[in-house]
């Protein structure tokens, strides 16, 4: 029995490659396909290169587009993949574009769709990833959560008990595999940084796809490179614009192209403060204990909040908050989710391997 793995963007890697290789380990037959929808060395190679993900058995080069030119493409692109009858469950990973092509192409095949990340929610629906979770999560057989409130948000949608299971976070099994990789002294000399410093990393769409956003982040890179270094590694979605108006002119602010894998963990762990945009960033600092400002009114990772080192901050407040978090005593009394113990990929494997089982 097959199972068809379906990634395509940079979030998606580090959470595939430690359920892929538990599921080697088991002995099952595995496809991965890798959509094309990231496609450069920092945003899409490099992880397959850090990380020992398989070389793609298929990649479809699919690239960038709108959101809706995209998704069209991605599922022309996927049916005939899934549609191969040696496919008996097709694996998705988060909540990009790729992942809820493959779960409408499964649906309208037939083939069983497993949702690794399921029940996340950030209750905002102008955030095209929240249409993205719902979605996918509705048409998915078994859907794996990272953490007991997304349990309760599945239930609320009316997700039969029996497809939930929580097995923990297998991004974070990937991050505490390379824990030992992850070295600030270099990240210090990559960046020439001899002092304390931040890392920004903002790039959702609400914050630079218009030059009113884009101003307002400019601004905020301005407010935190007022109290430590920051180095702005630039997601390309946004570089043209952020540069244009003004972001390399921004004093003691270090901008670079996109750090693979370990590079970028490694920057993250000697960082006195991070302030994103992203969702899986909220996690890795987490686990990293590295305070976290995320600028959102809403967060589909509360628990990052609850059991870890991350808060949510409007715009406005950064500045306020940026001081709060830069005087306050690092504390030993670390607090980590349930289960975010390395050990997920392991838990979705073996359930897999008992479904497959009772399929056969």
């Amino acid at each position: 029995m097959t199972i068809l793995h379906i990634v395509g963007a940079r979030p998606n890697f580090p959470k595939a490659a430690p359920v892929m290789r538990a599921l080697a380990e088991r002995g099952i037959e595995q496809q991965l396909v890798h959509t094309g929808q990231h496609y450069d060395d920092h945003m899409s190679a490099v992880f397959f290169r850090e990380l020992s993900l398989p070389e793609p058995d298929i990649n479809l080069g699919i690239g960038s587009g709108s959101h809706t030119l995209q998704t069209a493409n991605l599922m022309i692109a996927l049916e005939p993949i899934i549609a191969d009858p040696k496919v008996d469950l097709v694996m998705v990973y988060g909540d990009v574009n790729s992942t809820i092509s493959a779960a409408l192409v499964a649906a309208k095949l037939g083939v069983p769709l497993a949702h690794v990340e399921a029940g996340l929610r950030s209750f905002d629906r102008e955030m095209p990833e929240e249409i993205n979770r719902v979605l996918t999560d509705q048409l998915s057989e078994l859907l794996f959560v990272t953490s007991p409130e997304a349990i309760a948000h599945l239930a609320n949608e009316g997700i039969p008990a029996e497809k939930i299971h929580f097995v923990g976070n297998p991004m974070i099994d990937t991050l505490l595999a390379n824990l030992a990789r992850f070295n600030v002294e270099h990240a210090r000399a990559q960046h020439a940084l001899d002092g304390p410093y931040a890392v920004v990393t903002l790039h959702r769409p609400a914050n630079v796809d218009s030059d009113e956003a884009a101003i307002r982040v400019l601004k905020a890179i301005d407010q935190v490179a007022t109290h430590r270094t920051v180095v702005f590694p630039v997601h390309p979605r946004g570089r043209e614009r952020l540069m244009h108006l003004g972001l390399a002119d921004i004093k003691n602010t270090i901008v670079c192209d996109p750090l693979g894998y370990v590079d970028f963990l490694s920057l993250v762990r000697g960082a006195d403060v991070v302030v994103t945009d992203s969702g899986g960033i909220q996690e890795e600092t987490t686990i990293l204990a590295v305070p976290c400002l995320t600028l959102r009114t809403t967060t589909e990772r509360p628990v990052t909040i609850t059991d870890g080192t991350n808060r949510l901050v409007p715009f406005e407040n950064l500045e306020n908050e940026l001081e709060l978090v830069l005087q306050r005593t690092p504390s030993d009394n670390h607090v980590t989710p349930a289960l975010w113990d390395g050990q997920a990929g392991r838990r979705i494997a073996r359930i897999v391997e008992n479904w497959l089982s009772g399929r056969a």
